[in-house]
């Protein structure tokens, strides 16, 4: 939509401990990015270190950028860019900044913030995976388009982020959340915490009695792989237990929006040893008060990184029908059908675009007197 676009909008990368800034044009970056520490648990030098990094970008470009648009790690008033709350990679901006408000005023720009998991679905709905899903869709012959995605960050949280017909989907609050969602197995505990960087290493501890292993989710990959020492079976059902939780976080989000998925974040890089349970959850029965057995999501649920399983998506059950006094005939398809992928752009680059994309939607809505 926005690929050939010749606005600029700076971006950001707000990490704990690195702040990436950039410009984009036309849904990608120009010219290089500046990487400056984040500084975040030191107020006024983190926001130094911001309109420094920004700064240094805009004073590159030969024209003036349209905007600022960035993700910010939860909670925040992300309508009004004002962040606080429990903010563990920044904790300096736990009693509220009103940072979009700052950054304005200081560049003479609008500033749009973001939650990084509703960027990372817009992004991958606008120039990623929804787009090359339909593309490959219509090259297949099939004649369905899909207009809704479900996207999941995998990380130091589970991060969610919603499109619905092809617009960003905020709620009435800018809380579209997953990460709060009950536990599988104990409904008095949050499923973050089992589907997370940190439930692989707890996991990986817990099986192999040595908590204190110091080895991150890489390196437990690496022991799958052959490429590291250490419990091969403990590590795969580390990853085991993070795709059964994650699958029954997205059974529930995909059966009450009605979606396609897909999947995010450094953990991704595993994500072989994670989609055989995250789908088997996804496929998995619940039965009614009868005894009956139903699918627990009522689409039929396709890996589309498989290309025998994308084909099978493409085309479903379709057969010819006839309408009924004449000899004209339809196509039917009576198959529900969703599925999951891997990210197209990675999250980063997912993220920036979702930003530039979400900055330019909003400049172009029509002004309301």
């Amino acid at each position: 939509m926005y690929n050939n676009d010749n606005r600029i909008v700076i971006t950001l990368d707000a990490g704990g401990t690195n702040l990436v800034f950039g410009a984009m044009k036309g849904c990608e970056y120009i010219g290089e990015t500046v990487t400056l520490p984040s500084m975040a648990k030191d107020l006024d030098q983190c926001l130094s270190q911001m309109v420094k990094g920004f700064e240094t970008i805009i004073g590159r470009l030969e024209e003036k950028p349209v905007a600022i648009s960035f993700a910010f790690p939860g909670p925040a008033d992300y309508a009004n860019g004002i962040v606080g709350g429990f903010l563990p990679n920044f904790p300096s901006f736990r009693d509220g900044v009103a940072l979009g408000p700052f950054l304005s005023k200081k560049f003479g720009l609008p500033v749009f913030i973001n939650n990084d998991g509703d960027l990372f679905a817009f992004g991958e709905a606008m120039a990623g995976a929804l787009p090359w899903i339909n593309s490959r869709v219509a090259a297949m012959g099939g004649d369905r388009q899909y207009k809704n995605l479900l996207g999941y960050t995998f990380g130091t949280g589970l991060g969610i982020g919603s499109v619905i017909n092809g617009q960003l989907n905020l709620g009435n609050n800018s809380c579209v959340e997953t990460f709060c969602l009950p536990y599988k197995y104990d409904r008095s505990r949050m499923i973050e915490d089992h589907a997370a960087i940190r439930a692989i290493v707890r996991v990986y501890g817990e099986l192999t009695g040595n908590p204190d292993h110091g080895l991150t989710p890489k390196d437990i990959c690496d022991i799958i792989e052959g490429r590291r020492e250490g419990d091969r079976e403990a590590a795969l059902e580390a990853f085991r237990r993070f795709g059964e939780i994650a699958g029954d976080a997205m059974a529930t989000a995909v059966t009450l929006t009605d979606s396609l998925i897909v999947l995010g974040g450094g953990l991704t890089g595993a994500a072989r040893y994670i989609l055989p349970s995250l789908l088997e959850e996804l496929r998995s029965q619940i039965k009614t008060i009868g005894g009956d057995t139903l699918n627990r999501v009522q689409m039929k649920v396709y890996n589309l990184d498989d290309p025998e399983e994308f084909e099978k998506f493409v085309h479903g059950q379709a057969r010819r029908l006839k309408v009924y006094g004449t000899d004209d005939y339809v196509t039917y398809d009576p198959q529900k059908r969703t599925g999951v992928c891997v990210s197209r752009l990675g999250a980063s680059r997912a993220i920036s675009i979702g930003a530039y994309a979400y900055a330019l939607s909003r400049l172009d809505l029509p002004v309301t007197r």
